[in-house]
């Protein structure tokens, strides 16, 4: 998880459905596979059945993979849930 802001906050395409991403728009990572997508794919995924159950999951893993609470604004947990944008 280190550096992930560098790698994964500024990407120029959703990767699910490869919208382009411009600096400005919202972006958030997957609870799937922890990649940035659109906030219209966002959408999708959190219309799965299995979305709830995945997302503690990834809570869980996510903790204990970093060390830092998925509520802390600067974490990589915390952009599976809350959308950003690139700095």
């Amino acid at each position: 998880m280190d550096q992930w802001e560098d790698k994964l906050s500024c990407a120029t395409a959703c990767q699910r459905c490869s919208a382009p991403l411009k600096n400005d728009q919202k972006r958030i990572l997957s609870v799937y596979d922890h990649e940035p997508i659109c906030m219209q794919c966002k959408q999708e995924e959190e219309s799965r059945p299995d979305f709830e159950d995945v997302s503690k999951q990834m809570i869980g893993a996510c903790m204990a993979e970093t060390e830092i609470l998925y509520g802390d604004p600067g974490g990589y947990c915390y952009h599976h849930f809350y959308p950003f944008t690139c700095k």
